[in-house]
């Protein structure tokens, strides 16, 4: 039973937006339970780990809506139609930072919440980091600042540190690749 998929009976988009969409599915799980789904539709999201000579990592601050308050996080965004994941993990680490890296590897995949979700989440660690000038979108107002990875593993140990994929990908940087 592992590996079966639900059948769909039935699916309808109802919303659909410029980030995600919605849709409702009725569906039959490989258990035999009849459910109705709603699912967020989403292509996908880079997430970059930016690790300077010294050992430092860049975090980004700024508002999110959703939660009504600001959070330090590792730099992310959603993957452009076409666009590798790489010069997406680029292009993001660019326009919100103005860094720009000479090695950019994948070390990680996130599903951040496939309960209702079909979002996956590429980590990836950047190096070889050279200030530039940031690029960042119209409604973006970030502000960059660098931790030590000591400061962040106290940041998540005492509950300041908020959110998932930043905690994830740090603890894994930590703990598997250090």
């Amino acid at each position: 039973m592992p590996n079966r998929r639900a059948q769909v009976l039935h699916t309808k988009t109802i919303y659909e937006g410029k980030v995600f969409s919605v849709r409702q599915d009725r569906i039959t799980e490989p258990g035999g339970i009849r459910a109705t789904r709603d699912i967020v539709v989403h292509h996908g999201s880079v997430v970059i780990l930016p690790v300077f000579p010294d050992g430092s990592i860049l975090l980004v601050r700024q508002y999110r809506h959703a939660i009504g308050a600001s959070l330090w996080e590792l730099v992310a965004g959603r993957l452009e139609a076409g666009e590798s994941r790489p010069a997406g993990a680029r292009r993001e680490l660019l326009e919100e930072t103005g860094y720009t890296a000479s090695r950019v590897k994948q070390i990680l995949e996130l599903f951040p919440s496939p309960g209702f979700v079909t979002e996956r989440m590429w980590v990836f660690a950047a190096t070889g980091l050279r200030l530039g000038v940031a690029q960042p979108e119209e409604d973006e107002r970030i502000t960059a600042r660098k931790f030590s990875l000591g400061a962040l593993e106290k940041m998540i140990r005492g509950g300041s540190l908020h959110d998932a994929k930043s905690v994830a990908a740090i603890l894994f940087y930590s703990r598997f690749m250090k």
